[in-house]
């Protein structure tokens, strides 16, 4: 049991994992749309080869987190927590630096350090010790920090940008991870008894967790399915969101529309994933699921076949449904799988949905390098969304630990 003690302490946990996310998710992945364009006009790089930057992020991501999520299932999460932050403000300095590609993909292995010891998994492990009761809104909340980095940060940037150049603005940024490590250090408590009077053994704590194992977890069908649409949806909506600057400008919008667009994505976001986690927490939860994942489809289509007709309202349904998927995914793998091995099991699927994010967004940018155009692109995104609308109706929770 949790103490109400300790269960107020846990909204404060919550707090602290929604900044982590802010900081390291915005940083890594939207906020750095916005210097593309300077920095391939000042370059002359291709899309394709600066975008090979975000494989390595999300690729070096998935191969780094079971090992990353195993030693946080051993000695906590704020060790991980300080490294994630130190490399995220070095790879931000060392941006103002750059002159040929191969120091952008050094910088971006940097960024999969950061994103492995302090991004998803991290976080998802430490909010999930602290909830039992309203899970699914205490992960919701936290995991807004995703969405609202990804939203802020383009338009901090390009208000930087503006003001300074890219070179400065990278400088400038490389200053706000540091903001984190007091509260690393003093705010932060890895578990409920951390926070009360219980003296119980590490050992006897680690024995009374409840969850699967490890390798009773991989061989669920839930695990292979959960993985399939992590990495199909992942591979969508980053390569739809890394993409949707230079998908915007070349249609005519300006910069800074293209960067609300960004904005409005996110925001979007925002708002399913605080929403959908507290309906997931009263309602069936595969049934939130699902639905959010025939809402993503809807919006990939619009933006298939209607282009700019129903590029807002694509916009939206895509961000919403992409923001409660985004909580359900982590919601339903902490209830299936509990948390007896959650790091590892979560860095697992990480390798599969980073290698799906980061083939997304590369690909995308190859494609465009040889067609000219996103068309293409856009038409897998739809495919791969409606694919795991399809594999969502084979998630069991009946099949998860509390019924072995």
């Amino acid at each position: 049991m949790i103490s109400k003690k300790s269960q107020q302490y846990g909204w404060i946990i919550v707090f602290c994992s929604f900044l982590m996310l802010w900081v390291t998710n915005g940083l890594t992945l939207s906020g750095l749309t916005v210097f593309d364009k300077p920095i391939l006009d000042e370059m002359s790089w291709k899309v394709g080869g600066l975008k090979f930057r975000d494989f390595i992020t999300l690729m070096g991501t998935g191969l780094l987190a079971p090992f990353v999520g195993g030693i946080a299932d051993k000695i906590g999460v704020r060790i991980p927590m300080m490294i994630s932050i130190v490399t995220l403000s070095a790879g931000y300095f060392l941006y103002s630096t750059i002159e040929s590609l191969t120091m952008v993909y050094l910088i971006h292995f940097l960024f999969a350090i950061t994103l492995a010891s302090g991004g998803l998994v991290i976080n998802v492990m430490l909010v999930s010790r602290w909830f039992l009761e309203n899970r699914g809104a205490a992960l919701g909340l936290a995991l807004v920090g995703t969405s609202m980095g990804n939203a802020l940060f383009p338009q901090i940037n390009t208000y930087l940008l503006s003001m300074y150049g890219w070179r400065d603005s990278f400088q400038i940024v490389a200053l706000v991870p540091l903001l984190m490590i007091p509260i690393i250090f003093f705010v932060i408590q890895e578990k409920p008894t951390d926070s009360t009077d219980d003296n119980s053994s590490t050992e006897q704590s680690k024995k009374d967790i409840p969850g699967m194992e490890y390798f009773e977890a991989i061989r669920t069908t839930n695990f292979w399915v959960i993985t399939l649409i992590a990495m199909s949806t992942f591979y969508s909506i980053l390569a739809f969101s890394a993409h949707l600057v230079l998908y915007m400008i070349g249609q005519g919008f300006t910069k800074e529309m293209a960067a609300g667009g960004v904005g409005v994505l996110f925001m979007l976001g925002i708002i399913g994933k605080s929403a959908f986690g507290f309906l997931a927490d009263r309602v069936d939860k595969k049934t939130v699921f699902t639905f959010n994942l025939g809402l993503m489809f809807i919006g990939t289509l619009c933006i298939v076949w209607a282009k700019q007709i129903l590029f807002w309202p694509a916009v939206i349904m895509v961000g919403f449904g992409w923001g409660g998927l985004y909580t359900l995914l982590q919601l339903l793998s902490a209830n299936i799988f509990g948390n007896k091995a959650l790091g590892k099991i979560l860095g697992t699927v990480t390798i599969l949905d980073a290698f799906g994010g980061g083939m997304g967004i590369w690909l995308t940018g190859v494609l465009y390098d040889s067609t000219g155009s996103y068309a293409t692109s856009f038409n897998i995104i739809a495919a791969l969304v409606g694919l795991s609308f399809i594999l969502s109706f084979f998630v069991n929770e009946k099949k998860g630990y509390q019924y072995a």
